[in-house]
C-alpha cells in the first residue's frame, strides 16, 4: 500500500480533530440538555433535567468535597434509589383498600406500585401466606430526583407541627427512613376522596455507607433535619 501524502494525512487529522471536537460537544450537551425517556409504546420523550439533580451536581459535589477533604469524586455520597412502603391490613377484609392505596401511591410517584404479599402465615393477624398487605413504589434516575424536590419543597412542610426531621433515622450503612403519618401531605391527594388517612415508609439509599455523610448530604440537598443542639435539648 503506498504510503499517504501530505496532503491526505492533513486532511485526516482535520477530520479527526474534528470528530474529537464534536463528540466534546455531543458530552456537554448531554449533561447539560434535556433528557429522553421512553414511553410504553417505545417512543423517546423529551423532559428537562430535574433542577435538584443539577444543583447536585453543580453546586452539592464541589462543595461536599471541598468541606469533607475528598480528593475522588466518587467519595461523595450520592442517592441511587428512594423506596416508598405502604401497609394496607385492611386488605385482608376489603380487597378494594388496596386499589385505593395503589392509586394513591402511583398519584404520589408517577409511576404504578408494586403489590407486596405476606411472606409466611400468621394466625394471631388472621393472615395468609400470600395475601396482599401492601404496596411498594422503587424510585431510581429523574423520576427520583423529581420526586424528592416535591417532597422537600411542597409536602414536608404541609405535616402538622412540623419542628424538623429527626436525624436517627439512619441504619448505620448510610441509608435514612422516614415516616409518615398520613398521605394527605402530598398535595396530589384529594382530601374528599380519601376513603381513610394511611401512612407509609420513606427509605433513602445512599452510597457511601457511612450515616454521618448522608445526613450531611440531604441536609445539603434540603431536608429540614432538627439542629443538633435542638435535638439534645429535647432528651433532655
Amino acid at each position: 500500500m503506498a504510503e499517504k501524502t501530505d496532503a491526505e494525512k492533513a486532511k485526516a487529522a482535520k477530520a479527526a480533530q474534528a470528530a474529537k471536537k464534536a463528540g466534546l460537544e455531543k458530552q456537554a450537551s448531554s449533561k447539560a440538555g434535556p433528557a429522553f425517556e421512553l414511553n410504553q409504546d417505545g417512543r423517546e420523550t423529551e423532559h428537562p433535567v430535574p433542577r435538584l439533580k443539577t444543583y447536585y451536581r453543580e453546586s452539592v459535589i464541589p462543595a461536599f468535597m471541598e468541606k469533607h477533604d475528598l480528593k475522588n469524586l466518587h467519595e461523595v455520597p450520592n442517592l441511587r434509589k428512594i423506596v416508598l412502603n405502604v401497609g394496607v391490613s385492611e386488605a385482608r377484609d376489603n380487597v378494594q383498600m388496596l386499589d385505593n392505596a395503589r392509586e394513591e401511591l402511583a398519584l404520589i410517584t408517577g409511576q404504578w406500585p408494586q403489590v407486596r404479599k405476606a411472606t409466611k402465615s400468621i394466625s394471631n393477624f388472621k393472615l395468609r401466606q400470600g395475601m396482599p398487605i401492601g404496596v411498594r413504589v422503587t424510585l431510581r434516575g429523574d423520576r427520583m430526583w423529581e420526586f424528592l424536590d416535591r417532597l422537600i419543597a411542597v409536602s414536608i412542610p404541609r405535616i402538622r407541627d412540623f419542628q424538623g426531621l429527626e436525624p436517627k433515622g439512619f441504619d448505620g450503612s448510610g441509608n435514612f427512613n422516614l415516616g409518615l403519618k398520613e398521605q394527605l401531605i402530598f398535595p396530589e391527594i384529594k382530601t374528599d376522596r380519601v376513603p381513610t388517612q394511611r401512612g407509609m415508609n420513606i427509605s433513602f439509599v445512599i452510597g457511601g455507607g457511612k450515616d454521618d455523610l448522608s445526613l450531611d448530604l440531604l441536609r445539603e440537598l434540603g431536608m429540614p433535619f432538627k439542629k443538633e443542639q435542638a435535638a439534645k435539648k429535647g432528651n433532655n
